[in-house]
């Protein structure tokens, strides 16, 4: 791989470097009159100028997906043809373009040769520690010409511009809301049309891309043709699997440029900025609030109709969620031996079985009695010390233990 100094692009052999080079070096002769950018290519800054008008000319036959530049479609299109003919000899993870199978070969040899002068952190790549750079600079180089507001990832920029969107967005005329160009308000429109014309011969249901359709499929035959290496898991959809192997790994490629958390899918990227900006476009029909995530807004959804799909194989207990469900069955992991109560944690579990053997090895210092855990010996040294770390906000009375809080909380209850 050759690599440009200039900007940390890579390339497969030199003559595209040198191609590519062209661009720092050579006068510039087409200039975006709206942000001072310049190319010197006409294909690169009608590329550019796309970025500020919302065009996306190439669209994917399959799933609708729209896109600024030619060769990003194209390789979208390896996703669903499922070619990925450059694959890794360590792990046997496979990637439909080369540049990906290059970084990823560094995660095997804990390679990072790019670090910060000012933190000593370290990068896989040179345009992520450019990126990460700018936390320290405060750089922020991407400008808003309609308000003046600054900000250090472009995507950020472009998600702000749409509270601007007003004489030139494409305004869906069911729900109001405005789109950058007209492929993405038809997409949003089937919401409320219904087209739908890919339909399942088993069940009938219907799906906008044929795509969905084919991983519906999996769910009537069973087939889940994706397996872990790691641990044999198996899944219906390759997304799924990429995802899980991060479970093995500990990858975590999404890096946030404002707070620099790393996430391992660029889904809790998208859904972890809107921390930062304060958005939250998923609104519930019902009562109004508002949520950053779908998958939120869905969960919250099951509050008002009751419905609870998520069932404990376990107990049979049922939970609107599936993270819930996940927190619940850890209650099931951890069996005491001796009387088969079911606890969340282990530490819970070692605590609960001195309940059965006896043993107390926390000694109070004051007066020698002695506990079964630290938190139970931290409350009894309360008697000794006086002190009460728990207020009633209401009559602001103070308690020695939360218990007692609770208890004389249930007084101002029964008086209202």
């Amino acid at each position: 791989m050759f690599e440009c100094v200039d900007c940390g692009k890579y390339f497969l052999n030199n003559n595209q470097l040198v191609e590519h080079q062209k661009m720092h070096t050579e006068d510039k002769k087409y200039y975006c009159s709206k942000c001072s950018k310049s190319y010197n290519s006409k294909v690169q800054f009608d590329v550019h100028m796309r970025t500020h008008t919302g065009e996306r000319p190439y669209g994917c036959t399959e799933c609708g997906k729209r896109f600024m530049d030619k060769k990003k479609l194209l390789t979208h299109q390896k996703l669903h043809e499922g070619e990925k003919p450059f694959q890794c000899h360590e792990c046997g993870k496979s990637f439909s373009i080369y540049y990906e199978l290059y970084i990823h070969k560094k995660t095997h040899i804990g390679e990072k040769p790019y670090a910060c002068s000012q933190c000593d952190k370290r990068f896989l790549e040179n345009w992520k520690l450019i990126r990460h750079q700018k936390t320290h600079t405060g750089e922020k180089a991407y400008c808003c010409f309609e308000c003046g507001k600054r900000f250090s990832e472009k995507i950020m920029l472009l998600n702000h511009q749409r509270i601007h969107l007003e004489k030139n967005s494409f305004t869906c005329s069911e729900c109001g809301i405005d789109f950058m160009d007209r492929s993405s308000l038809l997409v949003h429109l089937m919401t409320y049309t219904g087209q739908k014309p890919y339909e399942c011969l088993e069940c009938g249901k219907l799906f906008a891309y044929k795509s969905s359709l084919s991983q519906h499929k999996r769910s009537h035959t069973g087939e889940k043709p994706f397996k872990c290496s790691e641990c044999g898991r198996c899944f219906a959809i390759n997304a799924q699997l990429v995802k899980h192997l991060r479970t093995h790994t500990g990858e975590k490629p999404f890096e946030c440029s404002e707070c620099g958390k790393g996430l391992s899918s660029n889904a809790e990227l998208v859904a972890h900025w809107r921390i930062h900006t304060g958005e939250k476009p998923y609104k519930c029909s019902e009562c109004d609030k508002c949520f950053n995530m779908k998958a939120s807004l869905t969960e919250h959804l099951r509050t008002h109709t009751g419905e609870k799909p998520y069932l404990c194989s376990e107990c049979g207990k049922c939970f609107a969620g599936k993270s819930t469900l996940l927190k619940h069955k850890k209650i099931h992991k951890y069996i005491c031996s001796e009387c088969g109560k079911c606890l969340r944690h282990k530490s819970s579990l070692v605590i609960h079985q001195r309940s059965h053997t006896g043993e107390k090895p926390f000694a109070c210092l004051e007066c020698g009695k002695c506990f079964i855990s630290q938190s139970k010996r931290a409350a009894h040294r309360r008697i000794h010390t006086g002190e009460k770390p728990y207020e009633c906000s209401l009559c602001n009375k103070r308690f020695r233990l939360s218990s007692h809080l609770s208890r004389h909380n249930k007084i101002h209850i029964q008086k209202k």
